[in-house]
């Protein structure tokens, strides 16, 4: 299990309130909080950091590399554009399976695991809160200055896309999705209607690259086939590796240029696990269509026990359901007849449940810049959480305007 310390990194400023510090990457870990508290910062650290250490492993540089003229600050997390959130107290440390990493007193250090025969090859996606923009724009891939990791994600959309020999069926309104090769557009198929993609609402939008890219990514590692789908030898995938990285040392290659050629240098490693990060999976969700697409996203976690799905979010919603997830879960073992299964389907379906141990989700606070994990009870996550507690702050105003409407008579 990978863990994760951050101090002084943006607005995280005293970090996790454990004894160690450490933040636990569960197989379902949710990040909360209200804007510029720093959700996005871990999840894009956690992101940036495994994606180091898969480079390493997979041989695309050595750590010399990385440490070399601070190109962790300085490529790396610019790729993500949170280079500028370090200061010179900046701490942050990574303990993976193969690898250990320390960022201190400006400088990342690099230590190889002596045991590392726990190490699972992940796929590793990052799926950003601007995702809408690649539906909501005809051509995307033209327009200059986008943030990088959309342009990653733009890439694994398109791929997709090309993927897709049938129409696919979405989690919400029972509504399909198509896309024409022949002319490179994608389509809604609903109830009688029939429209292009950016003509769909927000939430439609927002929601299908998300659904696309997950389901695609899932059937790789489920499949357990290369994800470029062709085959090259080992000596001509080091050649242009070395030729790559020689390419980057120099400047004559981007950040995200590096890491698409690399992704697509893959047919040599097996992909066994994914982990899918995702920002605000509710973005312009109406709260039921939040439960449907919650749990298709849980579904193709649980295709391999080595997936994982971080997730940051501002949704009350979204807790509940999860907490609905984990319920289901310790029911399913329970049911002994085909109609109670039944049953319990309609309400989670089976497929999404989750154990109540591989749930974990963390607060963080924009005032003080502290990260605290949410109790559980009886393995449920808590409803006393900032989520609820902003809902529960709104009735009290209501009361209060009450109160004054009684004396105005």
């Amino acid at each position: 299990m990978a863990k994760l310390k951050v101090k002084n990194v943006g607005p995280i400023k005293d970090g996790y309130n454990s004894n160690d510090g450490f933040i636990e990457i569960k197989g379902v870990t949710v990040f909360i909080g209200n804007q510029g508290s720093g959700k996005s910062t871990i999840a894009k650290l956690f992101s940036t950091l495994s994606w180091i250490e898969k480079a390493l492993v997979r041989g695309d540089f050595t750590d010399k590399y990385v440490v070399q003229y601070n190109r962790f600050k300085n490529k790396h997390l610019a790729y993500q554009n949170i280079n500028n959130y370090l200061n010179d107290d900046s701490y942050i440390e990574y303990l993976g399976d193969a690898y250990r990493f320390i960022y201190t007193n400006n400088q990342f250090n690099v230590y190889k695991n002596e045991q590392n025969d726990n190490y699972s090859f992940p796929k590793i996606m990052y799926i950003p809160a601007e995702r809408n923009f690649v539906s909501s724009v005809d051509r995307p891939d033209l327009i200059k200055r986008l943030p990088l990791p959309l342009y990653t994600f733009m890439d694994e959309f398109e791929d997709a896309k090309q993927q897709i020999t049938d129409a696919v069926t979405l989690p919400v309104g029972n509504v399909r999705f198509e896309y024409k090769k022949q002319n490179k557009k994608s389509y809604l198929a609903g109830d009688g209607y029939n429209i292009e993609l950016l003509e769909a609402s927000s939430g439609f939008q927002s929601m299908v690259p998300m659904i696309l890219v997950t389901r695609n990514l899932s059937e790789i590692i489920k499949n357990k086939i290369s994800e470029s789908r062709k085959e090259i030898s080992r000596e001509d995938d080091e050649k242009i590796r070395k030729a790559v990285a020689n390419m980057f040392e120099n400047g004559k290659i981007s950040e995200d240029v590096m890491r698409a050629v690399l992704e697509k240098l893959s047919s040599q490693f097996k992909y066994e696990s994914f982990i899918n990060v995702v920002e605000e999976p509710e973005q312009n969700l109406f709260p039921s269509s939040q439960k449907e697409v919650l749990f298709e996203l849980l579904k193709y976690k649980n295709e391999n026990s080595k997936n994982k799905l971080i997730m940051t979010t501002h949704s009350p919603y979204l807790i509940n359901y999860l907490t609905l997830a984990v319920e289901a879960n310790k029911l399913k073992s329970r049911v002994n007849t085909d109609e109670l299964k039944s049953k319990l389907n309609e309400i989670v379906p089976l497929e999404s449940t989750v154990d109540g141990n591989d749930l974990v989700v963390y607060q963080l606070n924009e005032n003080n810049g502290q990260i605290t994990k949410l109790k559980t009870y009886k393995g449920l996550p808590s409803d006393e959480n900032y989520l609820n507690t902003g809902l529960a702050e709104s009735n009290d105003e209501f009361s209060k305007l009450l109160d004054l409407e009684d004396l105005c008579q």
